[in-house]
Parts: structure tokens; C-alpha cells; sequence
């Protein structure tokens, strides 16, 4: 298993994304739900986990008694696949097409998994330090249409060349890559890079992975 990232995998970085509100008008929505170094091996262990797991910061529905939270920490565990992730967070999450962050670094995901694009309200996701090797997995995120922060460095994708211009070519959207900002010089060398790699990037797409 793989050590913490030096950097940061604390909170969420948009303190809107997970906050506690207590409003009658709007539901009591917690920190994120913590299942970071519990030695899962896929996504299918979540469930396992959750019925020992105790947050006493993490509020659950008084009637359905998911937790009300609307981020995830799956970091460092030695994850391999995410397979049903979706179907089970929709188990123990309430209200699981808000969530809008997801932490799965310093795991041992090889590809990123479709099922990520079925949350369609994630800001932020953190892929860093695992083992994706093909530059094209990142063109699976242009699905989400809100993605505004993303990681992938530690991967083996890093060393591509044009590793930074691909995936911001790719999502134009992303306000932070790798947690550094994105700038205008940084739109425009990647779109000066894309221009010249047009070609390139098409076929990298026909790729299956």
C-alpha cells in the first residue's frame, strides 16, 4: 500500500462541497465518509466495511440511515477495480447523485472506470498516485460536465509526453490539474498543443481501453 500524498488528500477543496447546514430548508449534509487505508481490494469491500464503520461527525438519515455526505475517501487501500461502485454508494449514501467529490488515490486502479462518470455532480476527483497507464482513460472524464479539480500525477501517465496538455485538452473544464491551478498560459499552450497533435489525439481515442 502506498504512503499518504505529502501534498494533501484532507478535505475537499470547495468547502460548499461538504458542509454541515442546518437549515430546516436543506438537509444536514456531513464530511466526507472516510473509508481511507481499510485494505479494501475492490469497490465490492465498501459495503462490507460500512457496516463497521464508525464517524461520529458523519450524520446518518433518520429514515433511510444512509449517511448525509456528499464526498467519498477511498484513499489509500489497494483498490484494483471499481466495479458496482455506483449501485453501492447508492446503498449507503443518501441522496448519491449529489455527491460532488471522490477521493480514490494511492490505490491500484489501472484504468479509470466508466462507472465514475455516472455521478454527474463530481467537482473533484482524486486518481493520483495508482497505476492508469493509457493517456486515452482520461477522455472517459469529458463526460462529467461539472469536474473542476483533478490528480493523476504518481501514475504512469505522467511520463508522456504532453502528459499536461493531453488531459487539459481533453477537459477543458478543469479549474486545477494535479492541485495546480490552471492558468490562461496554461489554455493556451495546451490548445497551441492540440492544434499540432490534433491528429494524434483523434486516434488515441479510438483506442479501446
Amino acid at each position: 500500500m502506498a504512503l499518504v500524498d505529502p501534498n494533501k488528500t484532507s478535505e475537499p477543496e470547495n468547502s460548499s462541497i461538504a458542509s454541515t447546514s442546518t437549515t430546516k430548508s436543506s438537509p444536514v449534509v456531513g464530511p466526507p465518509l472516510d473509508l481511507s487505508f481499510k485494505c479494501m481490494l475492490a469497490a465490492s469491500d465498501i459495503k462490507e466495511e460500512v457496516q463497521n464503520h464508525i464517524q461520529e461527525n458523519l450524520p446518518k438519515s433518520p429514515r433511510t440511515k444512509k449517511y448525509s455526505c456528499n464526498a467519498i475517501r477511498l484513499n489509500n487501500n489497494s483498490m484494483s477495480d471499481m466495479n458496482g461502485f455506483d449501485d453501492t454508494v447508492q446503498e449507503i449514501i443518501e441522496n448519491s447523485d449529489d455527491v460532488a467529490w471522490i477521493d480514490v488515490s494511492f490505490n491500484e486502479l489501472q484504468t479509470i472506470d466508466k462507472v465514475i462518470t455516472k455521478f454527474q455532480n463530481l467537482k473533484v476527483l482524486y486518481l493520483h498516485g495508482n497505476m492508469i497507464n493509457k493517456i486515452q482513460e482520461v477522455n472517459k472524464l469529458a463526460a462529467l460536465p461539472h469536474l473542476r479539480s483533478l490528480t493523476l500525477h504518481g501514475n504512469p501517465i505522467e511520463t508522456e509526453k504532453g502528459y499536461r496538455q493531453y488531459v487539459l485538452s481533453a477537459l477543458p473544464g478543469l479549474k486545477t490539474f494535479d492541485f495546480s491551478g490552471v492558468t490562461k498560459q496554461d489554455r493556451a499552450t495546451a490548445n497551441t498543443w492540440r492544434s499540432m497533435n490534433a491528429k494524434a489525439m483523434k486516434n488515441r481515442k479510438n483506442v479501446p481501453s
